[in-house]
């Protein structure tokens, strides 16, 4: 699984140290929408995401939503509720296509810039293509599409060996 290997798997976003990446050189995010920002089931982004995404930006990250969802309302009103910009069109991850137009969007390097999602095969394998960092989350709902499922069973045993990091930088 090297090639597929996030940088770092944790439990949610709000477990992602964001003056580390900071102080790596990160200053831009790419960020999947559903099950990673908002659950699959829900309309809107949890309060811990919120406050997440705000912290970010007030540390100076530029922040960009990229999904795969097929329904273009869904994503332009969670980018608008968020305050983010986004990727207006199905992103086709794996392709890494729209995660280089996030990163254009943003004036982002790949070296300075992140991928955080819920999908091995989609999320970190574009992240991988695209040339980028990836950080892994555990998806916020079991709601998924039905295609989703297939690639669920697959991911949890190539994920078995990794261990899901629980802590963060103090949002939970």
């Amino acid at each position: 699984m090297t090639f597929l290997a996030p940088k770092r798997y944790v439990a949610s976003v709000d477990c992602i140290d964001l003056d580390e990446l900071y102080r790596s050189g990160k200053r831009a995010l790419l960020v999947d929408r559903d099950n990673t920002l908002v659950p699959r089931d829900a309309a809107s982004a949890p309060p811990e995401a919120r406050d997440w995404l705000d912290r970010a930006r007030r540390l100076g990250f530029r922040v960009c939503l990229v999904s795969n969802n097929w329904y273009r309302s869904q994503v332009e009103a969670s980018a608008r509720e968020l305050g983010i910009d986004h990727v207006i069109w199905c992103a086709m991850k794996p392709a890494p296509f729209a995660l280089w137009a996030g990163l254009h969007k943003l004036s982002a390097t790949r070296s300075e810039s992140l991928l955080v999602g819920d999908q091995l095969y989609t999320d970190v394998f574009a992240s991988r293509l695209a040339g980028i960092d990836s950080i892994l989350v555990k998806p916020q709902t079991h709601v998924d599409m039905w295609y989703t499922h297939a690639f669920r069973f697959f991911e949890r045993r190539a994920l078995r060996d990794l261990p899901c990091e629980e802590g963060g930088d103090g949002l939970r």
